[in-house]
């Protein structure tokens, strides 16, 4: 009696077609990235332009309160540019994840930390400007019903609160490792250790909001790594 084997194989056709939409998804969350870190110095520039409470000429809260009331153009700009720029962080954050589980252990908490860096630094900047409405529809409006010390208070508040970037070096930290087992580009982890690291540790210091500059060029250098830079894990 002869037995006769058949063979179905799997498809070729379908993992060359599987490539090319990891590539695809790839760019879309690393422009994510770009993105918010262009919407990051956005932030920076239209919550400084709202800079009444850092005017020496300006020496009590009603002044101050005045000078708020012909800045909230700028409010409205910053509030719009910083919320957008958080979601596209999250983007961002939740692509790194994945992009570093495919490469490390399943084990590996790096992608983890990874995303909450991002996800943490999100969240800090929709508090930053949580107080928006309230403030600059009242400002605009000729400041009925906001006292010149809570006017002063809220110019503090997105004057520092948006710039904490601190998590966002707990990223740049985890790209850092994640490299030294080659996960990753060595460069970006070399770019995580420097500007991520001392985005850490300008948040542990008294001067923690200048941790947002550095933290939004660590976030653009590093996007626009994964990019143009990172062809050899899409093609792989």
């Amino acid at each position: 009696m002869t037995t006769i084997t058949t063979t179905n194989p799997v498809r070729s056709d379908v993992v060359a077609e599987a490539a090319p939409a990891r590539s695809r998804q790839g760019r879309l969350w690393a422009l994510s990235g770009i993105g918010s870190a262009l919407l990051g110095i956005g932030t920076i520039v239209t919550s400084s332009a709202v800079g009444a409470v850092y005017d020496p000429a300006l020496t009590t809260p009603e002044q101050i309160k005045a000078e708020l009331e012909t800045l909230t153009g700028w409010m409205f700009a910053f509030h719009s540019i910083t919320v957008v720029g958080a979601i596209l962080m999250i983007v961002f954050g939740a692509g790194l994840y994945r992009r570093l589980r495919a490469k490390l252990p399943t084990d590996s908490v790096l992608p983890l930390l990874a995303f909450a860096g991002m996800l943490g630094t999100a969240v800090v900047s929709i508090l930053g400007s949580g107080l928006d409405t309230e403030f600059m529809r009242a400002l605009a409006s000729g400041g009925e019903g906001v006292t010149a010390t809570s006017a002063t208070m809220y110019n503090h508040w997105i004057g520092t609160i948006p710039w904490l970037w601190t998590l966002a070096g707990l990223t740049g930290v985890s790209l850092f490792v994640a490299a030294r087992v080659r996960a990753v580009p060595r460069w970006i982890g070399r770019v995580g250790l420097v500007m991520g690291g001392l985005t850490l540790l300008m948040g542990i210091s008294p001067l923690e909001y200048m941790a947002g500059p550095v933290g939004v060029l660590w976030l653009l250098v590093t996007a626009i790594g994964f990019t143009a830079g990172d062809k050899a894990f899409r093609n792989g």
